[in-house]
């Protein structure tokens, strides 16, 4: 092999080293930002616009938060970059136990079929009933 011939393999390695270098960071997820309880009322607006927050209780760890409106939970659980908002029954809601100081919601449906949030204590004593 000629010192032509190895140059050119080093150079075409060290391109393919730093395509895969490059597609390998493109990949990586970003997540999204830890709620805060402004952010948590401005996301529950917007998926839910007729509904009024009651209580507001923001996981430990940022991501995600359940909310009572009437008789229904609002749950927003981080997903990918952004953060899933559905709705359940509030009884459902409380009903899921604290395990590990995590509470795992299910949430019934294939896109986000549960929410698992960080909680020092579930159900909320003020609002369970």
């Amino acid at each position: 092999m000629t010192a032509a011939a190895l140059i050119q393999l080093a150079i075409s390695a060290a391109a393919v080293a730093a395509m895969v270098g490059l597609a390998a960071w493109a990949t990586r997820g970003r997540g999204a930002p830890p709620l805060t309880d402004a952010e948590a009322r401005r996301w529950l607006a917007d998926e839910f616009p007729d509904l009024a927050i009651e209580g507001l209780w923001l996981a430990t760890d940022g991501r995600g938060a359940v909310a009572k409106s009437a008789d229904q939970a609002l749950v927003l659980s981080r997903m990918g970059d952004g953060y899933a908002a559905r709705r359940l029954a509030w009884s459902q809601a409380i009903s899921a136990g604290l395990e590990d100081g995590r509470v795992r919601i299910a949430l019934g449906d294939p896109g986000a079929p549960r929410a698992v949030l960080a909680f020092t204590m579930w159900p909320p004593q003020d609002l369970a009933a």
